[in-house]
């Protein structure tokens, strides 16, 4: 049985303790804002924090979570209000079809709370999801208006 910490509630689920953390979120506790894009830790989709930190979630083994606090795309907006992240992307206009939204939302929100104003080379360096429908310059501007706000 894992218990897990997200979104700052407890969970238990009866899972293989190889079982990634991404399944157990989707299939076991129902959070399915995460998405399975790759299965390797490429795409970004599934990216989540633990501890803080953004973690490609498809290939974390549920046994290596225990006692982390794991924050997913719905743990972020607080009493309904969206993050800076989750505003400048509305604003900006930045999703098409959305399946890679909540993953990059999620590394970007990370990357800003590290580097509060970062420059295009951090962006470069850490937001390395991919988009298949390729809204990286409505990305790189929503980061940068997040960034101002």
């Amino acid at each position: 049985m894992a218990s897990l910490n997200v979104n700052g509630k407890t969970f238990q689920a009866d899972v293989d303790p190889r079982t990634p953390l991404l399944w157990v979120l989707r299939d076991s506790i129902g959070l399915t804002g995460t998405k399975y894009g790759c299965g390797i830790a490429q795409c970004g989709a599934c990216t989540v924090h633990i501890d803080g930190v953004a973690t490609r979630s498809c290939s974390v083994p549920v046994s290596s979570v225990g006692g982390k606090q794991i924050t997913t795309i719905e743990g972020l907006a607080q009493n309904g209000v969206l993050t800076k992240v989750q505003k400048a992307w509305v604003d900006n206009d930045v999703p098409q079809c959305g399946y890679c939204q909540s993953g990059m939302i999620m590394a970007v929100s990370a990357l800003l709370k590290s580097k509060p104003k970062p420059t295009d080379a951090d962006i470069n360096a850490a937001i390395t999801n991919i988009c298949r429908c390729g809204t990286y310059q409505q990305v790189r501007e929503a980061i940068h208006a997040a960034a101002k706000a």
